[in-house]
């Protein structure tokens, strides 16, 4: 299945009457209120809101990044209580280059559940009716088993591979921030010793994703001779990453993982080594 669809694919899989549960994920790091404000404002019928503080992270502790993956069981009672059975089709939006839309993506891949797409080009994109009246959740009518993350790279792994040099680290965030500089989200600027730059904007023509064909070139300029499985994707706190997954899932280079704690946990040990 192609991981993305058109704003038409949509419209035609709505007026099909097919099972769909379309998830709006707008969200603003510097204003956690914004994306539910603008919701309820305006949405595509129908659609649920989806909060990335509330529904897809975890707890904080200060040590495991700004926006940790919530525990498999706890991400299986948000997905029945939002109403995600394994045999709905989610589709997932926003209106920031899908960048929070391919965090819940890549959780519910990640969890079992295949049939998730992401709305290219977003809320732009879409030209048909627009709704005001917010959706409440319908619950699974049986809970959903809790499935552990499949393609989860985890902080050890990472420290690990500072020595081995078995796998390369992609970081999706900006340059800037990749080099230490402008850093305004966490404490400490730089990157991991090592680790490549692929900005989550350079998957994108515009607003929308780039052809199969031109990412599949892109992050083979980057990767060299270097399988998919062999790559480690992170970014500030585990969010932008997920878009470089679901470019290169867009290009057909499937398998690589995710370090979902990414820099904003790696940098909260001052004993780990900072690149700049």
């Amino acid at each position: 299945m192609n991981p993305l669809i058109t704003a038409n694919q949509l419209e035609e899989v709505i007026n099909s009457g097919e099972d769909v549960l379309i998830c709006d994920c707008r969200f603003d790091l510097a204003n956690p209120s914004a994306g539910k404000t603008a919701y309820l404002e305006n949405h595509i019928p129908g659609a649920l809101y989806v909060d990335l503080d509330q529904d897809l992270s975890g707890s904080k502790t200060g040590k495991n990044g700004r926006h940790p993956l919530p525990s498999p069981e706890a991400w299986a009672e948000t997905k029945t209580r939002l109403g995600m059975d394994n045999n709905t089709l989610v589709v997932a939006y926003d209106n920031q280059g899908s960048i929070f839309a391919s965090r819940l993506w890549w959780m519910l891949k990640a969890t079992g559940h295949a049939n998730v797409r992401v709305l290219d080009g977003g809320l732009d994109a879409w030209s048909g009716p627009i709704g005001k009246t917010p959706r409440q959740p319908t619950a699974s009518a049986h809970p959903i088993d809790a499935m552990p993350y499949v393609g989860l790279a985890l902080l050890e792994e990472v420290l690990t591979n500072l020595q081995t040099h078995q796998k390369k680290i992609v970081d999706a965030r900006a340059s800037d921030r990749f080099h230490g500089e402008n850093e305004t989200l966490d404490p400490v600027g730089g990157h991991i010793p090592g680790a490549l730059n692929h900005c989550y904007k350079e998957n994108l023509s515009g607003k929308l994703f780039k052809s199969p064909e031109q990412l599949y070139q892109d992050y083979v300029n980057l990767l060299g001779t270097t399988k998919a499985a062999e790559v480690i994707h992170q970014c500030g706190s585990g969010v932008t990453a997920c878009h470089n997954l679901l470019a290169m899932e867009v290009a057909g280079l499937r398998g690589a993982c995710l370090y979902a704690g990414s820099w904003s946990e790696w940098c909260a040990d001052p004993s780990r080594p900072v690149e700049r």
